[in-house]
């Protein structure tokens, strides 16, 4: 007997499949990898199984990249298992060859990713020739049992899936062309020097990272100015009301333009670009009558359009404050888990238009529901007959291969807190966009003083809710209240033909501000406009084919540009970094354009699109893309000049050999001389990138003015392995200038290490010290614990408090050291400078006991908000966050205390090979902790090489875990993954 293959991208979709077509098909049987009746056998991935990978001849390992070996563009793509999951694709393979097995069904996700999964399964399973099995498309938009069921009915050909398949496959080749030439010619060019400067580079990553970028650096550059408002109080015969000065005869296109001749985006009506002109017009208008004219009309506002996913993950990052990731993973255990929303990863906004009996069933579930704060106004639907055929919402051609994000016909339960609020969030614009427009009352009212020679006009605006319509559903309410988003607000009545008089004026000085930064929602906005910032819901639709990704990748994307540490995410904001402003400056000197603005992978997104309608060949797209490689490749191997041109910096820190002036280039820090113009440079200069870490601005500046910073996080050794250290500027005999070091620890220089005795006779004593009741003096760079090093009283040290005299370049001076000693922390100091965002911010600092150290601790901060609801939240908000962000600002001393490694708990952890389980117990650990416990055991047996710390001498117990007698302090990470096992 035949049977179809059946084969999901998850288990849990598999698990699905099979509850589904069991009233239809029969009773399944359940095997170690799969699920079997008479006519299906139903297996799964776990994601993607299989990745595309150059053929062996043209692939160049990492150790040789350089222009000899570039561009690289194979003829055809060779397939190699994802090497986490090899057993689960050797297990779907299995299957899909069995003789009695004669066709397939693709169940993946309905998606350009889940038709490219399904693809390099099936392509992988033929081997060296097709499968040569016939294969059709289950596609669903829903999981419930039925809408499963119906899919089956409806399974579609492989000649309908085609474009789909075209546009996967191109997908991931462009990007690994791209990817991989990109990354390795800008990694050569920065290579050139000597070291491994990896710098990643993509087909969508990197044009989005130059949107924040662009940004980031308008805020750099935007020169704020001082401006003043004039506002007037009005008295009349119901009241007071408020207004604000305008001028009447403002023409934004007369205003005065900028000294680029640019239109200046800071002129209004309501601007006075000086203090003595605005006080002038207060004096005027204060005390005189106003006559008054006023235009009342009604006004509508419909509800927002349905969900689609860039739309949930904007609003839902504004509301709730959730990650474009956080915001798709509940999506999509909501959709897959618990069955209560549609297929998340859409870029529809609207319904097919045969849904109307379905969203009227859907309207019924919820009503029935036992959610009281939503069941009342879906009853409301049902019996104002709402759901009525409309193309804002039934539209067959604004729906592509899924629609709208909806509540399904499954009412969910046992929802944690996040997965409620995002269900909730969705029921409610799922039931708004079905009610009335908002109506509201809007009025605008101009007050005008009339005296000898001039006219004064002030505009007053009111917005009154008259009928709350969809709006009732947020809380809304009608008959006066103020609409704050708008602005808006009630007006007392003022007479036909009444004068009123102004009670008050006074000028109000203010400053123009700088375009605010990037949160991820504003930043997907960007993204689905193609890097314009677009409000307009119809514009930004118009604009959706030609966006940035797609609404099931952006997330991927903005994670991985956090990842690669080239943006930072500061609360709300996305900052760019140091590594993110040289790799664009890269781009724009080699002329790369294709890597850099987001408009033209707009494009490329919108060919992929057409592509999957048939509209646009495979072929032709796959030449475009290889020629833009080879132009990627030839611009950075040609490029002849010494340094790349930019927007450099200027330290305000002065040369430590010269007292010159050290400029930044693309490469390097260097003294430019007494003048800053190159004459009498002394030479001193410092790469911006040591072992692949470019340095922020404050960085530099802190190096070049105290020699020394650290320990910084983000450096890789040549072989690629991340390691932590400190930096320093060393003084050299031989060249009479100063050079970068790394500092690993100049052990033999601590007293506690080599017994030199310390006398802190005479010195004062400023407190106790919090961990043994010794006295605690200044010592060198930090104030130390008297216990802490050998002294005429005590020459074994036996503690080792210290905390530095300079921590986050905030200066602590004795008197504050003397309080933190006597009551536990200092006082308020407002001068720590965050090595990460370069910003300044105020924190105590606090001897923390649990953690042994002193660690920061900050001022409680009054929320204007409730606290959220939930278990996970309230032992998240219970657990020390202040003094657990302390312990990653460390610091910029080389005294800093080490972190402190999180825990394994009970059925958590990596158990041990035997080997290490000699050196550090057979105790389940995590990798920090492991780590820490291999160090520890280094340490106290002395294993360091005294002439090369990044060494490590293998004991008998070492040896074994190492497999040879010594190693270096980059390959415990590697040595250790080989003993931890799961």
């Amino acid at each position: 007997m035949t049977k179809t293959l059946v084969i999901a991208e998850k288990p849990s979709v598999a698990q699905d499949i099979v509850r589904a077509l069991t009233p239809v098909a029969g009773k399944f049987d359940k095997h170690d990898d799969h699920f079997e009746s008479d006519g299906y056998v139903v297996t799964s991935a776990v994601g993607h199984l299989v990745e595309i990978q150059a053929p062996e001849q043209y692939d160049v390992k990492r150790g040789k990249w350089s222009f000899a070996h570039l561009p690289v563009i194979p003829p055809h793509f060779d397939l190699k298992p994802v090497d986490k999951t090899k057993s689960r694709l050797n297990a779907v393979v299995k299957q899909a060859k069995r003789k009695d097995v004669t066709a397939l069904v693709n169940a993946c996700d309905a998606g350009r990713e889940g038709e490219l999964i399904f693809r390099l399964i099936e392509q992988y399973a033929g081997g060296a020739k097709p499968l040569g099995k016939p294969i059709k498309r289950l596609w669903l938009q829903s999981m419930t049992p039925q809408a499963i069921r119906d899919g089956f009915d409806r399974l579609r050909s492989e000649a309908q899936m085609q474009g789909l398949a075209d546009a996967a496959r191109s997908r991931s080749e462009a990007d690994w062309l791209v990817g991989i030439n990109g990354t390795r010619a800008m990694t050569a060019f920065n290579s050139r020097d000597g070291g491994f400067f990896l710098t990643t580079v993509g087909r969508v990553q990197t044009p989005t990272l130059s949107v924040v970028v662009e940004r980031e650096e308008q805020i750099r550059k935007f020169v704020s100015r001082d401006y003043w408002e004039i506002h007037g109080l009005f008295d009349a015969q119901a009241g007071q009301y408020a207004g604000k000065y305008f001028d009447p005869a403002f023409k934004k296109a007369a205003a005065p333009l900028l000294p680029n001749g640019e239109p200046d985006p800071e002129q209004r009506a309501d601007r006075v670009w000086n203090a003595r002109d605005a006080q002038a017009i207060a004096d005027a208008a204060r005390g005189q009558p106003a006559t008054v004219t006023e235009e009342s009309k009604p006004t509508t506002q419909a509800s927002g359009l349905l969900f689609d996913l860039t739309s949930l993950q904007r609003e839902a990052n504004s509301r709730f404050g959730f990650s474009a990731k956080t915001t798709l993973a509940l999506a999509q255990s909501l959709y897959e888990r618990h069955k209560a929303l549609t297929y998340p990863r859409t870029d529809s906004r609207a319904l097919p238009e045969d849904y109307l009996p379905v969203v009227k069933d859907t309207m019924k579930m919820l009503a029935g529901s036992g959610m009281k704060h939503l069941a009342p106004f879906a009853q409301q639907a049902i019996d104002g007959n709402y759901v009525k055929p409309s193309k804002r919402v039934f539209d067959n051609a604004k729906v592509s291969d899924h629609f709208a994000i909806i509540p399904t016909l499954q009412a969910p339960s046992g929802l944690s807190d996040a997965e409620q609020r995002l269900y909730d969030f969705v029921v409610r614009r799922f039931l708004s966009v079905f009610f009335p427009s908002a109506e509201f009352q809007v009025t605008t009212r101009i007050s005008t003083v009339e005296t000898p020679g001039r006219k004064y006009a002030f505009r007053s605006d009111g917005k009154v809710l008259v009928k709350p319509g969809w709006m009732a559903i947020y809380g809304k309410e009608a008959e006066g209240e103020d609409d704050e988003k708008e602005g808006g607000k009630r007006l007392v009545p003022v007479q036909p033909g009444e004068t009123v008089r102004v009670a008050s004026a006074e000028a109000k000085g203010l400053r123009t501000r700088p375009p605010a930064r990037y949160s991820e929602a504003t930043l997907l906005g960007a993204m689905e406009g193609a890097g314009k910032l677009i409000d307009d819901e119809e514009l930004r639709e118009a604009m959706q084919e030609k966006g940035l990704g797609t609404p099931a990748t952006r997330a991927a994307i903005i994670e991985g540009l956090l990842g690669e540490k080239y943006m930072l995410r500061e609360g709300r904001e996305l900052i760019p970094t140091a590594k993110a402003f040289q790799l664009m400056t890269l781009l724009r000197g080699l002329g790369v354009e294709e890597l850099s603005k987001a408009e033209l992978t707009g494009e490329w997104e919108y060919k992929l699109a057409q592509m999957e309608k048939g509209a646009l060949s495979r072929d032709a797209f796959m030449r475009e893309i290889a020629q833009m490689t080879e132009h990627i490749v030839k611009k950075a191997k040609e490029y002849d000049r010494d340094t790349v041109p930019g927007d450099y910096a200027q330290l305000s820190a002065p040369c430590p050999n010269c007292a010159g002036v050290v400029k930044e280039n693309y490469r390097r820090y260097a003294c430019t001389g007494p003048k800053g113009s190159g004459d009498g440079a002394c030479g001193f200069s410092f790469t911006k990138s040591p072992a692949g870490r470019t340095f922020e601005i404050a960085e530099a500046e802190a190096l070049v003015r105290d020699k020394h910073i650290g320990p910084l996080e983000g450096f890789r050794s040549k072989a690629g392995w991340p390691f932590v250290a400190e930096i320093r500027l060393a003084f050299s005999e031989d060249d009479k200038n100063w050079k970068l070091e790394f500092d690993f620890g100049d052990d033999d220089k601590d007293p506690a290490e080599t017994g030199e005795i310390v006398d802190f006779s005479g010195q004062p004593n400023l407190g106790p010290c919090p961990k043994c009741g010794a006295g605690v003096f200044e010592f060198g760079s930090n104030y130390i614990c008297a216990h802490s090093v050998p002294t005429p009283e005590q020459a074994q040290p036996t503690c080792d408090f210290k905390t530095g005299k300079v921590i986050l370049q905030q200066p602590v001076d004795e008197a504050q050291v003397r309080k933190l000693l006597a009551e536990g922390k200092t006082d308020l100091l407002d001068k720590f400078v965050s090595m990460r965002t370069r910003r300044s911010f105020k924190a105590f600092l606090a001897w923390n006991k649990d953690e042994g150290k002193v660690t920061f601790e900050f001022e409680p901060r009054d929320s204007k908000f409730p606290p959220r609801k939930g278990a996970a939240f309230a032992a998240k908000k219970a657990a020390p966050a202040k003094k657990a962000a302390a312990a990653k600002k460390a610091p910029a001393t080389k005294t800093a205390a080490a972190k402190t490694p999180r825990k394994a708990t009970a059925g958590t952890g990596l158990k041990p090979s035997a080997a290490l389980a000699a050196v550090i117990g057979d105790a389940p650990v995590l990798r920090t902790e492991a780590t820490k416990k291999l160090w520890d055991y280094i340490k106290a047996k002395g294993l360091q090489d005294p002439q090369d710390k990044r060494s490590i001498k293998a004991d008998a117990a070492l040896q074994a875990v190492f497999g040879k007698p010594s190693a270096t302090m980059f390959e415990l990470a590697g040595i250790l993954g080989k003993h931890l096992t799961s």
